[in-house]
């Protein structure tokens, strides 16, 4: 059986805007990740994904709810605690021009939080170890004393990689990491990402908007709209057998690289406007722009429900209280 390295229970994260207007960035999201998987997390933009990762850093405080790292609840530790827990969990920011400091070489950016945490008594130790990383990471030792602004978008997120392993993590959250890249290479980092998953034992939360790039590395995926967990199943099940109207329209949304299959397929639209997150809907929060809202979605909030084994989903259309036409008003065609 897997073992749990990470556990998120019924997390809420709220930010209070002044003037009575509070946002509900997260609403009770619940998950674990296993060791030496990789957890993805999608959803579009606004959705909470990066404050879950921010939260679990502890760059935000938590509102409610629990976070537990390797059986310790990261928000009760004690402040010696909290410094060795942030050796063991990175994070790779999405923004490779704006996670760098423009005045430090690229030696001093990796050599900082091993600095911080006093993990290498000689020069010479942390710059034999800074040379390695980016080596690791498909850079070369040259590339040390440069500065970010002499690189690529690629090259700097790769720099970004390498800073995240200076301190020989055992978790790494990538917030969108691939999204400010060029397609081209949004494939190598994932590549990399893989490889040193492999090579190191590392255990992702990989947290991204594209659902085609997020099959090719993770392991499980959870599909988050406004705030909410809405489906949580293993990578090839999401796509083969989507339950949730949200996570059906995300999927047809992906083109397929053959003339003959993209024009006969069915799209499924999302109507209407992303609503506020400082007033979501009530009830179910997609119920707005769902093409299968009943009544009951106004009112009740659907229940997290396993309706097979490891396949959780958040929808009024699978409690069997509810009779209802599944199929009713649209063609679900997406593969």
């Amino acid at each position: 059986m897997a073992e749990k390295l990470l556990e998120v229970k019924n997390l809420t994260k709220l930010f209070h805007l002044g003037k009575g207007q509070i946002l509900k960035a997260v609403n009770d999201v619940s998950f674990h990740i296993n060791k030496g998987e990789t957890f993805g997390l999608v959803g579009e933009s606004g959705c909470g994904k990066s404050t879950i990762g921010r939260t679990i850093m502890g760059l935000y405080e938590k509102t409610a709810g629990d976070v537990v790292y390797d059986g310790k609840n990261i928000h009760e530790l004690s402040d010696a605690e909290q410094f060795a827990f942030h050796r063991r969990i990175q994070m790779i920011f999405q923004d490779p021009y704006a996670s760098l400091n423009p005045r430090s070489t690229v030696s001093e950016v990796i050599a900082e939080p091993m600095e911080v945490h006093k993990l290498y008594k000689s020069k010479k130790e942390k710059v034999d170890v800074i040379h390695r990383l980016l080596e690791e990471v498909g850079l070369n030792r040259d590339h040390a004393t440069r500065y970010p602004h002499e690189f690529s978008g690629g090259q700097r997120q790769r720099i970004g990689i390498a800073r995240a392993l200076a301190l020989n993590p055992d978790f790494i959250i990538a917030d969108e990491p691939i999204s400010a890249l060029d397609v081209s290479v949004q494939a190598q980092v994932v590549n990399l990402l893989k490889k040193l998953q492999v090579e190191k034992g590392l255990t992702y939360l990989f947290i991204a908007h594209d659902l085609s790039m997020v099959k090719q590395i993770s392991d499980r995926i959870g599909v988050m709209y406004l705030g909410n967990l809405v489906e949580l199943t293993d990578s090839d099940n999401l796509y083969e057998n989507p339950l949730h109207p949200y996570t059906k329209a995300l999927l047809s949304a992906i083109p397929i690289p053959d003339p003959d299959i993209e024009q006969t397929r069915e799209r499924i639209m999302v109507k209407g406007e992303l609503p506020s997150p400082i007033d979501p809907p009530s009830g179910c929060v997609f119920r707005t722009r769902c093409p299968f809202a009943m009544d009951i979605c106004a009112t009740k909030k659907p229940e997290w429900k396993e309706v097979e084994k490891g396949h959780h989903v958040s929808c009024h259309l699978y409690n069997d209280k509810v009779p209802v036409n599944r199929n009713k008003g649209v063609v679900i065609n997406i593969r």
